[in-house]
């Protein structure tokens, strides 16, 4: 173990590093009896010290955040059924731009126009980057879908997994 990093919260959900990895962002849910916080977090890779802990406060966890390939943005998936967009560069802006999705994994396609992600009805959403819109919907799994990754080499290749273990690629 090189660092830890601790924040005063339950649950870390996911982690994603930003460009040139100075700085990492964490995706969190704390719920007691008195109150929620579900927030993202910016973290100094250097230092372990919390840059922010004020990107987005929500009714709804982001289970899910993935890195834009080409522009500097990120996506937070929510359980609110919906993609919020941020700035990727301090101090980390929600675009008001939401694209409805469900509280899967999500993941920009190589060249950054697509971002997919699965559904609870197994169904994978394909959407255009730009205006949010839905441009195909493939009927991937009987079970909830719950990651959609692009193969990182063949661009045209892309996986899907569901809860009961089954992993499809599709071309």
């Amino acid at each position: 173990v090189l660092r830890v990093y601790k924040a005063a919260v339950q649950q870390t959900l996911d982690i994603l590093f930003l460009p040139e990895g100075r700085e990492f962002l964490t995706s969190t849910d704390a719920v007691s009896r008195d109150s929620a916080d579900r927030t993202i977090i910016a973290w100094d890779f250097q230092s372990a010290a919390k840059i922010s802990n004020q990107i987005f406060h929500e009714r709804y966890t982001c289970p899910s955040l993935t890195l834009h390939p080409k522009e500097s943005v990120f996506v937070a998936q929510t359980n609110g059924n919906y993609m919020a967009l941020f700035s990727a560069q301090r101090p980390y802006r929600i675009n008001k731009k939401k694209v409805e999705g469900f509280a899967v994994g999500c993941e920009f396609s190589p060249d950054g126009t697509l971002l997919v992600t699965g559904s609870s009805d197994g169904k994978v959403f394909f959407y255009n980057y730009h205006t949010a819109r839905i441009i195909r919907t493939l009927s991937a799994h009987k079970e909830a879908c719950v990651s959609a990754i692009f193969h990182p080499v063949l661009p045209s290749l892309l996986a899907t997994c569901n809860w009961d273990g089954e992993i499809k690629i599709w071309q």
